[in-house]
């Protein structure tokens, strides 16, 4: 059965994949089964399904975090209702098919598929909650599960132990562990980077800028441990780990998209009509998800291509769909085949906040800077600088090869009207609704989660309309 939302027309499916891209089931059955069994039923004429919705959450996502996310961008969609209404205009008979796809993202997260509540508690960070042997398996799990990736923790734990607050430089010891735990962390996609994800998305994190930045960050009060305050020596040498928890993350979101997610895709292509449209939304690191699930691999191909894709403060590079990546000897962007081969028949839509802190300091301190907050960003589409490393939710798509439109106003109003056009990319400068009161601000992730408004949901409703 369908998610169900109070006080709107929309449900949605919830189809969750393990951190292996094996689909999960729930009470002995596999959603995607289900929701194959409705699209099949729906080709007969009385009440067909006209379009599918797939939306994937992005990084810290578990179960509880992922239904609640779901919940409140579904419900936003569901309240726009001009926007329904002008789909049920341009679709007669509108009726839709919504996917919430769950890949685990949060580490140490809720994994339990009969989640009530998106509130549980989940395992610390804190290395007084457990014995260090299972900190290190955890660790481990997370960033390599090999010997030297566990005894490079194991240096750094001890080291937590000896200090009781983080000392001026980072000793020795800690900063040789941590360069293990970087290359381990390396070695361990190398032999799946088949297709080069490594040139787009690299890794280089520099321990001693991290944790200078780090002590530098705990004077001023700023939540630098990917959402913990820096209290300890422990908290300070864990940051690498953590950083490099959040690579291997992205790096999940890829491969699970580009496998188990174009799988799906297809899979539901193949018991549709061609007319029902299939439309894909991504946040943070879902926008890498979506991304590969249309893409695809190498040898892999849709039914058809997909009728429009939105890209909310995207985690991945600016670079991702050009044709040349800046300061790389001639390397396309990771998902340049979706340009090229015509993936998507209508319009790519993208957000950007100066108010989201996780893609301004986040996404460029564990690609090659290395360091937290990188350059300042102008936010004027006149006045355009790049940087090499940055995310899509701060400079939008960028690059050689491409129809960008910089939306000239921005985000509108629920009473204005886009223009999207198909095969054209448009950067939504978004500032102006994605934001949070000070009051309920989260420096560290700033404004990154606010995209549950009415005039986002019009951004993605409108993508739907421009297909």
């Amino acid at each position: 059965m369908p998610e169900t939302l109070v006080g709107t027309s929309l449900s949605y499916y919830l189809i969750a994949f393990d951190a292996n891209g094996n689909e999960r089931e729930k009470n002995g059955k596999l959603i995607s089964q289900i929701v194959l069994d409705v699209l099949s039923k729906s080709r007969q004429p009385e009440q067909p399904i006209t379009d599918v919705f797939l939306m994937s959450h992005g990084w810290q996502g578990d179960v509880p975090a992922a239904i609640d996310q779901y919940d409140k961008w579904i419900r936003a969609m569901g309240k726009n209702r001009a926007d329904i209404q002008k789909m049920q205009q341009l679709r007669p008979g509108f009726r839709p098919l919504i996917i919430g796809l769950h890949w685990p993202s949060k580490p140490w997260g809720d994994e339990d598929l009969n989640a009530l509540s998106p509130n549980k508690t989940i395992v610390s960070f804190d290395t007084t909650d457990n014995s260090q042997e299972e900190l290190i398996n955890q660790y481990s799990q997370r960033i390599s599960d090999t010997e030297a990736a566990k005894e490079a923790l194991r240096t750094i734990f001890t080291a937590a132990e000896e200090y009781d607050v983080a000392p001026d430089t980072l000793p020795p010891e800690v900063y040789a562990a941590c360069q293990v735990l970087i290359k381990e962390a390396s070695l361990s996609s190398e032999g799946e980077d088949a297709d080069g994800w490594s040139e787009n998305e690299s890794l280089n994190l520099d321990p001693d800028g991290v944790y200078q930045t780090t002590l530098a960050e705990e004077s001023k009060d700023v939540s630098f441990g990917i959402g913990d305050d820096v209290k300890s020596a422990a908290d300070a040498f864990l940051n690498i780990p953590r950083l490099l928890s959040f690579w291997k993350m992205k790096d999940r979101a890829r491969k699970i998209g580009q496998t188990s997610g174009f799988n799906l895709l297809k899979s539901l292509q193949q018991v549709t009509d061609k007319t029902v449209g299939f439309h894909l939304m991504g946040h943070s690191f879902g926008c890498i998800f979506v991304s590969a699930t249309v893409a695809g691999t190498q040898n892999s191909k849709l039914v058809r291509p997909v009728n429009s894709l939105v890209l909310i403060q995207g985690a991945l590079s600016l670079w991702s769909f050009c044709s040349n990546v800046p300061h790389r000897n001639n390397v396309p962007g990771y998902f340049r085949s979706i340009i090229t081969e015509g993936k998507v028949a209508g319009p790519i839509v993208t957000t950007q906040s100066k108010h989201d802190k996780a893609v301004k300091n986040a996404y460029p301190m564990a690609g090659t800077l290395g360091i937290l907050g990188g350059q300042d960003i102008d936010f004027s589409v006149d006045t355009p600088s790049y940087p090499g490393v940055g995310g899509i939710g701060c400079y939008g798509i960028q690059g050689d090869g491409l129809e960008i439109i910089n939306y000239p106003k921005g985000m509108l109003t629920l009473e204005e009207s886009y223009d999207f056009k198909p095969g054209k990319i448009y950067n939504l400068e978004s500032s102006k609704y994605i934001v949070v009161p000070p009051s309920f601000l989260d420096i560290f992730m700033g404004a990154h989660n606010a995209i549950d408004k009415p005039e986002v949901a019009h951004a993605v409703w409108s993508a739907a309309f421009g297909s």
